[in-house]
């Protein structure tokens, strides 16, 4: 088997954010006690990415759709500018960039998967408006993110996403053969993972905020400040958990500073 029989996956950091950890981790050892009142709070990096995917079949795909160039006043409203600056990013990781170094127009992809539509992951769907593209979300998440007035609903920003043609799945839905996205709900309505079978690398699980860092997943599970349903994210843990000991996957976490150092990312660093 060629590599050009073989699905392809690049993934492709987007800008780094900060952020208190609270906000991706409610742990006990790290919050103040009564003996230990002024503990400090840990300001975090918040690496994103997007997954780039070539199919044997000939079709491109691309997970989420990374943080936009202009957070610093799109975010401003909501105040997210503030918690979550997107402060450490160079000119090549921008979408737009990334997409421009794969030699790519956005209608070039054929599926557009969004794990959700929070403000980090669905901040450049626009680009998409009227390309032809199918842009894939969870039924769940799109009623959730059209049920508010307004400007936003938390990290729901609806000009995100407001005007585009979503297409919606309601049960665990293989997309092409070996890319399977699983319904993980919690941390929104209806948060997706992607489950990708690779022929060399073996199976990769990419959890998006269902899993924000390797300390969520545990275990124990370690839950999170931003969970729109906690026992649902549990659930959806448990679910990936399952999945991830059948297939021995390699779980993806969204926003895990270690693991991303680990992992081969940008243009030309592929996984088969």
């Amino acid at each position: 088997m060629t590599d050009a029989d073989k699905i392809k996956l690049t993934i492709l950091p987007t800008g780094t954010m900060h952020a208190d950890l609270v906000w991706l981790l409610i742990d006990p050892s790290r919050m103040a006690s009564r003996n230990n009142r002024e503990r400090l709070r840990d300001w975090v990096e918040l690496p994103t990415h997007v997954v780039y995917i070539e199919h044997p079949s000939g079709k491109k795909l691309l997970w989420d759709a990374g943080v936009p160039r202009d957070w610093d006043t799109r975010w401003a409203a909501p105040g997210f500018n503030e918690v979550f600056p997107v402060d450490t990013v160079t000119e090549d990781m921008w979408l737009d960039s990334r997409l421009k170094q794969l030699d790519l127009e956005p209608g070039d992809i054929d599926y557009l998967l969004l794990s959700h539509l929070h403000l980090d992951h669905a901040a450049n769907a626009q680009l998409w408006a009227n390309t032809g593209t199918t842009i894939v979300v969870d039924e769940e998440e799109k009623k959730g993110a059209f049920s508010f007035d307004g400007y936003n609903l938390g990290a729901h920003i609806k000009s995100d996403y407001d005007g585009l043609e979503l297409t919606t799945i309601n049960e665990d839905t293989e997309i092409l053969p070996g890319i399977t996205l699983l319904r993980t709900p919690g941390h929104t309505w209806g948060t997706l993972s992607m489950k990708v079978d690779l022929a060399d690398s073996g199976t990769m699980i990419f959890a998006s905020d269902s899993l924000y860092r390797r300390e969520s997943y545990g275990p124990p599970a370690t839950a999170a400040g931003i969970v729109y349903d906690t026992v649902s994210w549990f659930a959806s843990v448990e679910k990936i958990r399952s999945v991830a000991e059948q297939t021995g996957a390699t779980v993806v976490f969204g926003h895990d500073d270690e693991q991303i150092k680990n992992l081969r990312t940008g243009v030309g660093n592929y996984y088969t």
